[in-house]
């Protein structure tokens, strides 16, 4: 690694700008500075974890944030938290697998801040681990229902809404088991290779209607959920999987907030369709 004094500081007083993106050069090291002020962003599963960091990421970013959980609690304390720092912010109770209470959460949404720029489908949930031969209906429709018809849903009323503006963005969560496979997952990696479908297809659609339709893949992430799999007793699979990433690490829900709010932001203006994974190099394996 070079030494500081070997690196060439540029001056942080001339940053060069793109879109609403200021990009400085400090020490070698790129930052880009996004804002949303005067937009507003919805986030689905935003109570904890991938949502809860991504909503926090758009209030400080400028964004009014519409919070939505299953949870009405815990999306209401946070929307509290960020109206006491002076941040615009809703919280919504809905379950996404719901349609109705979907429709009504973008009606909210658009009621309260008068558009939709932004939206982040993030709600989801696991599997109960099991072969195929051995996995229940109930099971399947559970987890179809929020992590694929969830997102169908979402994106139909929020696409509803952009059309009407002429312009938006959207990220689907989908997850490294959309890209690959996993044995006793079936029903989870179906479910996120349909996110990347939904994707793919909306975003071909709507891509010159000024509306941009990405997905991110996010691979091992310290959240809630990776805790639930260890109290269930898979531990062992997620510190293997650990061994396996390139970067040696767990990844940070941070870490895919800023992946979201680039892909939402005029710096990814000319990226539509893409699905990009957030993993510390495990899929390149």
């Amino acid at each position: 690694m070079a030494s500081r004094s070997h690196v060439k500081r540029v001056d942080e007083t001339q940053p060069t700008t793109f879109g609403r993106a200021s990009l400085i050069k400090s020490f070698g090291v790129m930052n880009m500075r996004i804002s949303f002020e005067n937009k507003v962003a919805l986030v689905t599963g935003a109570g904890s974890g991938l949502g809860l960091a991504t909503a926090r990421a758009f209030a400080a970013a400028g964004a009014a944030v519409v919070l939505a959980d299953w949870h009405e609690k815990s999306v209401g304390s946070v929307a509290e938290e960020m109206t006491a720092r002076g941040q615009k912010a809703l919280a919504v109770k809905c379950d996404v697998s719901d349609d109705a209470q979907v429709e009504d959460m973008i009606r909210r949404a658009v009621d309260t801040f008068g558009q939709l720029d932004a939206a982040y489908n993030n709600a989801g949930v696991q599997n109960l681990l099991a072969e195929t031969a051995d996995t229940t209906r109930e099971d399947y429709d559970r987890v179809m229902g929020i992590n694929l018809r969830g997102v169908w849903c979402s994106m139909k009323f929020e696409l509803q809404q952009m059309r009407k503006q002429g312009n938006g963005a959207i990220v689907n969560c989908s997850s490294l088991g959309g890209l690959v496979g996993g044995a006793e997952r079936g029903i989870y990696h179906a479910a996120k290779h349909g996110v990347i479908g939904f994707t793919k297809s909306a975003a071909l659609e709507y891509a010159a209607r000024g509306i941009r339709i990405n997905a991110v893949c996010p691979g091992l992430i310290q959240t809630p959920m990776s805790d639930q799999m260890v109290a269930a007793g898979q531990g062992d699979a997620l510190k293997a999987m650990e061994k396996s990433i390139p970067m040696a690490r767990v990844g940070r829900p941070e870490e895919i907030a800023n992946a979201v709010l680039w892909l939402c932001s005029e710096a990814a203006s000319y990226i539509t369709g893409q699905s990009i994974s957030v993993d510390g190099g495990f899929i390149m394996r």
